[in-house]
């Protein structure tokens, strides 16, 4: 009997505890819109780790810009992101799908610096074209003058001579 008894006095605190921790927020944040403050969140915290001074120059405030573009308030906001982070899974699907917007956008970004580097290094070639060229035709000027200069003093010579 005292084993029954406490089988289900533990199967009824295991049951108790699927309770949610958390109640949901007065003003519930959508899960998509939640992802995409996440998202943004993650771009603008990568800005701030990349170059710090970008954020600076432009006085961006990255909480800021997040709750004027969203239109939520810092108090919404943590309300919302404990109430999502109480829910394990669901939570660490969220991240996934943040996750897998900065990789899909890192790879665009990517082509787009591989083409800019492609336009450098052919924008570069072409320069060097054209300064090699330019450089061959003063080159041949030279070559030019030096061929009249030439022919005037030997011109010269000549009418000293008939002279």
């Amino acid at each position: 009997m005292k084993k029954i008894l406490l089988f289900l006095i533990g199967l009824t605190i295991l049951s108790s505890c699927k309770k949610d921790i958390i109640k949901t927020p007065d003003h519930l944040i959508e899960r998509d819109k939640m992802i995409n403050i996440m998202y943004d969140l993650s771009i603008l915290d990568a800005i701030k780790n990349q170059n710090p001074s970008s954020l600076e120059k432009y006085k961006i405030n990255s909480k800021e810009y997040i709750y004027k573009k969203y239109k939520i308030d810092s108090i919404q906001f943590v309300q919302n992101n404990l109430f999502y982070s109480a829910d394990y899974k669901g939570y660490q699907l969220m991240y996934e799908e943040v996750k897998g917007r900065l990789d899909k956008n890192m790879k665009s970004t990517e082509a787009l610096v591989k083409i800019e580097i492609k336009k450098a290094i052919a924008k570069k070639a072409a320069d060097e074209k054209l300064k090699a060229k330019k450089v061959s035709d003063s080159i041949k000027k030279i070559k030019e003058k030096q061929v009249k200069v030439a022919d005037s003093i030997k011109k010269i010579k000549e009418r000293k001579l008939n002279k």
